[in-house]
């Protein structure tokens, strides 16, 4: 094919590059290279489309054929198709008559259990309430008793922590007095720990004070020495004999 498409190509350009005939629009080509290019293309063409054309030749013959063919296998399909419903339709009739007499049964089996059951369930239920309602008695009973034993020591309790509660109030008044006695040692004891405190914060500033007030006295002592021999110093007078010893 490759071949088919250089051929045309060639074709073309010798057509394009052929000389003119004025004034009309023919030309003039060389018939040698034109015939041989030619030939070249239905050598190259391959042999499938003279096949093709046999085909486009025939294509009535073909397409009846084909379409005699389609029919005749539409209508095999559809008696086909009506023979495979019916045997179906015949088939889902059986299984539905044979699937509802089972249910049918399976329904009246289920019925009869159900029914037995019940009838268990219900002699069951009335022997259990009839038990439980023997236990109730028997257990009400016994509550009953208990709690009346209970009231009884409960009442029993309650009269004796009365009783002590009496006396526990009779032993407090008695002590009332001692209780008064001492609140008044302690607020004594306060009153005078109070008064020592500060006696005692007086003494400790007062000796604080005269202390500073004696080392006050030393610094301006020494302020008014250190003064002097400033100014002997100043006045060339040499150093004093306390600076001497300060030196020493």
């Amino acid at each position: 094919m490759y071949r088919v498409f250089e051929a045309l190509d060639e074709l073309v350009a010798i057509v394009e590059e052929a000389r003119g005939i004025p004034p009309t629009r023919n030309c003039i080509i060389p018939r040698g290279e034109a015939l041989e290019l030619l030939d070249d293309v239905r050598e190259a063409l391959p042999g499938e489309l003279d096949d093709a054309q046999d085909v486009l030749d025939h294509r009535d013959k073909i397409v009846s054929d084909a379409r005699n063919s389609a029919e005749s296998t539409v209508s095999g399909a559809n008696e086909e198709a009506e023979r495979t419903v019916t045997t179906a339709r015949e088939e889902a009739d059986r299984l539905l008559a044979e699937a509802k007499a089972h249910a049918d049964r399976m329904v009246a089996e289920a019925r009869a259990h159900a029914e037995h059951l019940v009838a268990t369930a219900q002699a069951e239920a009335e022997r259990v309430v009839a038990e439980g309602n023997a236990e109730y008695e028997a257990v009400t009973g016994r509550a009953r008793s208990e709690s009346d034993r209970m009231m009884a020591a409960g009442q029993a309790a309650y009269d004796r922590s009365v009783a002590e509660g009496k006396a526990e109030q009779e032993r407090l008044v008695d002590q009332t007095e001692v209780v008064r006695a001492a609140h008044a040692e302690s607020a004594r004891l306060i009153d005078s720990a109070q008064s020592e405190s500060d006696r005692l914060r007086t003494e400790c500033d007062s000796y604080v004070d005269t202390q500073l007030a004696e080392f006050e006295e030393t610094l301006h002592s020494t302020l008014r020495t250190v003064g002097r021999g400033r100014q002997q110093l100043r006045s060339g007078a040499g150093i004093p004999d306390y600076a001497a010893d300060f030196r020493h």
